[in-house]
């Protein structure tokens, strides 16, 4: 058997959405179990969020710290941020992000790993891109403002994040999966052995 996720849709005979937010919102679906009871499933509608793992000629990795407020943490994180437009190519929000947030640019990228961050509670779907070949973007620094305007910036070893991610040191899903991905494509077939930035991604459709 193929161990792989597949989609699915089960019949929805109703739904509303009871919260819209500025970037997000609440849904609640009456879906039909395979019993044939119908149940609510109360989610967060997401558009979908890109990370970047941005690693240096000497193997360190871009981080930032940042104040999380849901979880009353400053979190180590990697640069990262949403899909603003419906139907975004991931890759132009990736480079949008890395420059925001870090004022750097990339010559070479890839696919490190697709996932939903809370299944059980969102539909978010994130993609999270190994840029390499990094060096300072060029023109003025974006304009930072709340919680980034306290934002902290570091290189730091890949290895001393995996090890801060199994001591539980680091908490950020797409630090978590990004580093330990990077890790695991170093350990295995290398970096080439990823797919390609333009790799499909059914979750968010895009078109180049």
């Amino acid at each position: 058997m193929a161990i792989e996720d597949t989609a699915e849709h089960w019949q929805v005979v109703a739904s509303a959405t009871p919260f819209t937010g500025h970037k997000t919102g609440v849904r609640t679906d009456d879906v039909v179990m395979p019993d044939g009871s119908v149940h609510q499933r109360d989610y967060q509608v997401h558009p979908g969020s890109v990370a970047v793992l941005a690693l240096d000629d000497e193997g360190r990795v871009l981080v930032l710290r940042q104040y999380r407020h849901p979880v009353r943490h400053k979190l180590w994180e990697i640069p990262a941020g949403l899909l603003d437009v419906p139907g975004e190519n991931p890759l132009h929000a990736a480079q949008r992000e890395l420059y925001e947030e870090a004022h750097v640019k990339a010559e070479q990228w890839h696919v490190l790993s697709d996932v939903y961050t809370s299944p059980g509670g969102s539909d978010e779907a994130v993609r999270i891109f190994l840029a390499r070949n990094i060096s300072e973007a060029d023109g003025e620094r974006f304009e930072v403002a709340e919680e980034e305007a306290d934002m902290e910036l570091a290189r730091v070893p890949l290895g001393d994040l995996v090890r801060g991610v199994l001591a539980g040191e680091l908490h950020n899903t797409c630090l978590a999966v990004g580093v330990l991905a990077l890790a695991a494509a170093l350990n295995g077939e290398g970096v080439e052995g990823l797919r390609p930035a333009a790799a499909p991604w059914p979750a968010r459709p895009f078109e180049e």
